[in-house]
């Protein structure tokens, strides 16, 4: 680790105290990415040679190994004399993205939708409040929809003294996947 690095994380991480999370959110609008208010981003993968095309709204939670990509080199191999393709990635407000995500050059996201963990999300849903999932990612439901097929399912560890505890307390509410066909 440069020296350089090494004064940068002090400053930020034992001077001004900020936690890991807030020091990317800050390097992420430095590099020029547009984000809104309160994000919850865990994933280094936003991270994109053109942060400047990344917008993202307010309320927005990216969870680890999401990938943004806003261009694709590919077409240097088809298009004669083309390097690239570039598109904007527009996310809403009150977005969740999940775990292994991809999104891919000129998506845009509706405010109030989730994207389920490892989607590939190739083209724009512009309706709000959808479920978006899958390779391909598609439209699988709505929100409201969701919340009626998890009802009884919900548990908020964020307040407890001790997670493992309450957890296991309250293992009746865990969500048990079908057998398969």
């Amino acid at each position: 680790m440069g020296i350089k690095k090494s004064l940068k994380e002090f400053y930020f991480f034992k001077i001004k105290k900020w936690t890991v999370l807030q020091y990317r959110i800050y390097r992420f609008r430095k590099m020029g990415m547009n984000i809104g208010e309160d994000p919850w981003i865990f994933s280094d993968g936003v991270e994109t040679a053109e942060p400047y095309l990344v917008t993202i709204g307010n309320h927005v939670m990216i969870a680890n190994e999401v990938h943004f990509t806003t261009h694709d080199a590919s077409a240097s191999y088809f298009i004669p004399g083309a390097s690239d393709i570039f598109g904007r990635i527009n996310i809403g407000d009150n977005v969740f993205i999940g775990m292994g995500s991809i999104i891919l050059p000129g998506v845009t996201i509706a405010d109030n939708c989730i994207i389920g963990a490892g989607s590939v999300v190739t083209k724009s849903f512009l309706k709000e409040g959808g479920v978006i999932a899958g390779n391909p990612a598609r439209l699988s439901c709505s929100v409201d929809d969701l919340n009626k097929k998890y009802e009884g399912y919900d548990l908020n560890t964020w307040n407890v003294p001790s997670k493992k505890d309450y957890l296991l307390q309250n293992e009746n509410k865990f969500k048990v996947a079908n057998a398969g066909d």
